[in-house]
């Protein structure tokens, strides 16, 4: 079996919205413009958890997708130094659990959401997932 890896993505809701994902039904993740950004989209496997985070308005990580193809060229340039990956959704969380809960959690200290705020792709341990998973399902 596989090993899952997880990750959180950050979208602008005004640009694209978890309610929009869930009508497309699945989407390529694209206008990632930086490198380290690009490198973790380049290590997405298929089958990969998500978390789905809203930025700048809300702040709120508030769904789960999975990745459901690795990353290739992304189809918004030319550039071939740029990526994405297909992303679908799984499901809502009960409760949006907000970036200052986030914050306030001793176990989420180390996530690159507190430390990098302006990555918008990054790696997440099982534990960090599913902390977060368990703070959004009350």
């Amino acid at each position: 079996m596989k090993n899952t890896q997880f990750w959180l993505v950050k979208s602008e809701p005004f640009k694209y919205s978890w309610d929009q994902f869930n009508k497309d039904g699945r989407t390529f993740w694209d206008g990632v413009r930086n490198y380290q950004a690009r490198n973790n989209l380049k290590a997405m496997k298929e089958g990969d958890l998500v978390l789905f985070y809203h930025s700048n308005e809300g702040k709120n990580v508030v769904g789960i997708a999975k990745v459901v193809k690795e990353f290739y060229q992304d189809p918004t340039t030319d550039d071939i130094k740029w990526v994405v990956v297909d992303l679908a959704p799984v499901e809502a969380l009960k409760t949006p659990v907000s970036l200052e809960q986030i914050k306030a959690e001793e176990s989420l200290q180390d996530i690159s959401l507190v430390r990098q705020g302006r990555l918008s792709v990054m790696p997440l341990k099982a534990e960090e997932f599913d902390k977060i998973l368990e703070m959004g399902s009350v």
